[in-house]
């Protein structure tokens, strides 16, 4: 072998080298298919059975005696080729944490969706039931168990539907429809609360156009949130609304419905479906921060209506504007996920010695105790006073944060105050940002420190409001945190 064949046999590998570099380092990605993100949505049916108990908290309602419109929990699942999650909207008045952690194990156990990556939260509409362990008659013990294998098959079939997707964000406006119902009263205009306690400056829901009014005590968030999901070629194939108000009402008594979330969501897909949509387009309205709102302007007249009129009219108005909102989102397919959740350990404002005496004597009066003066919100109170003294010092609570692009979806156990709400979406790291209440369990509503200072019917203890006077700021500062992780990720 002479020198010039040596020279050429030493050059052959540094050129198989540069042709190999060209290969590992080149963008391979154009030529690979790159994650899709894809996308499944259905509806499960959970309207109870007559004769069940259609009550809440404080209220213990009767059994539902007529089904004017069917519940449903409205269920969207979300994959990115890493990370799957699942959001899901019921007609339910609030679900108990041991209802919705059974339905995430059953989801899990047939999907393999973590438990943690799912949200499961409750509309807050008061024409169905508070599923929250209240009521134990058989039927509504079977109803319990039913709701949570309802709840797991409808994440199941929306996994089932699983198709390539695009994500969008819209963000409409609905002023109109949504008011601060605690109100600061001219002086005398507060009665001592229920426990006979004197002091408060709010009222909550006071009577409309009083001269006795002065203003409300916070403010309202009127952003409706739009995250809307499409197929690859565009067909519609779920949305998810956020908005902060409590909800409508106007119902025939023992009638069960959806309220204004069950119109919204079939005004929606009215407006939004097509023949072609297969499996069927699902909307969902869930409920934003509206502790502290509802739908009644106090300073204007009642204005008569029928009996469903009311709700009818609110969702057509946001669906109108959900739907002119909708017209300018642009989808993309190249969004990653991430989810996050947290346990937190609060205080519990258990009764003292004094009240437990107190409602003890309201419970029990002596027939010559003229001294006791017996109503039926102090019997409630008095009864809510014994209940919370069985409760434990502490409880833990689950926050959650749902990361969808640059989108921020949060999960709170509690009826949030607007004003926590609106600090959320200022504070957050994420562009687009929306409050989930009622998510993965309830802990009653959730003031801020000041409005416990304040008072009024959210700050009264009861099973309804037990949280530490604290919690609003330590849940917010947590919440944030985990936007701050799904953000990073």
């Amino acid at each position: 072998m002479d020198r010039t064949q040596k020279t050429k046999h030493k050059r052959l590998p540094i050129a198989l080298a540069l042709v190999l570099s060209v290969i590992l380092f080149s963008p391979l990605q154009a030529h690979e298919p790159k994650t899709q993100l894809r996308a499944g949505a259905a509806t499960s049916n959970i309207t109870l059975p007559l004769g069940a108990r259609n009550g809440g908290v404080i209220a213990r309602g009767g059994a539902a005696k007529n089904i004017h419109d069917e519940l449903h929990a409205r269920c969207l699942v979300l994959d990115d080729g890493k990370t799957k999650v699942a959001i899901v909207v019921c007609d339910l008045r609030m679900i108990i944490r041991d209802v919705t952690d059974a339905a995430k194990k059953l989801a899990e156990e047939a999907t393999g969706i973590p438990a943690e990556n799912i949200l499961i939260s409750a509309t807050h509409t008061h024409g169905s039931p508070g599923v929250i362990g209240m009521h134990t008659d058989e039927i509504d013990l079977w109803y319990s168990d039913f709701l949570i294998k309802r709840m797991a098959d409808g994440i199941q079939r929306a996994n089932e539907n699983l198709a390539p997707a695009m994500v969008g964000w819209g963000s409409g406006s609905s002023p109109n429809q949504v008011f601060n119902r605690r109100w600061f009263m001219k002086e005398g205009a507060i009665k001592p609360n229920p426990f006979g306690e004197e002091g408060e400056i709010i009222r909550t829901n006071p009577s409309r156009m009083s001269k006795l009014l002065d203003k409300p005590a916070g403010p309202v968030d009127p952003e409706v949130s739009i995250l809307s999901v499409q197929h690859s070629d565009g067909r519609p194939l779920a949305l998810i609304a956020n908005y902060g108000v409590h909800y409508i009402g106007g119902y025939k008594g023992g009638s069960v419905s959806a309220d204004y979330f069950g119109v919204f969501a079939s005004q929606v897909e009215s407006l939004l479906a097509t023949d072609s949509n297969d499996p069927p387009f699902v909307a969902m309205m869930s409920n934003g921060t509206s502790g502290d709102t509802n739908n009644v302007n106090f300073q204007s007249p009642k204005s008569p209506s029928k009996p469903w009129e009311k709700m009818t009219a609110v969702a057509k108005e946001l669906a109108d504007e959900v739907h002119r909102v909708y017209k300018t989102i642009e989808h993309r397919d190249d969004l990653s996920l991430s989810a996050a959740t947290t346990e937190l350990e609060l205080g519990v404002r258990k009764p003292d010695e004094k009240r437990i005496a107190w409602a003890e004597k309201m419970m029990t009066p002596k027939a010559d105790d003229t001294a006791v003066k017996i109503n039926p919100r102090h019997v409630i109170y008095a009864q809510e006073a014994l209940e919370l003294g069985k409760f434990p010092a502490t409880v833990s609570i689950q926050l959650q944060a749902i990361r969808i692009g640059d989108i921020g979806v949060t999960g709170i156990p509690c009826e949030v105050f607007a004003e926590t709400g609106l600090a959320l979406k200022k504070e957050s790291p994420l562009k687009n940002t929306f409050t989930i209440e009622l998510a993965n369990g309830y802990n009653g509503y959730l003031p801020t420190a000041q409005d416990h200072e304040w008072g009024g019917y959210e700050t009264w203890p009861a099973r309804s409001s037990y949280l530490e006077t604290d919690a609003e700021t330590k849940i917010r500062s947590a919440v944030l945190e985990l936007l701050k992780e799904v953000a990073a990720e």
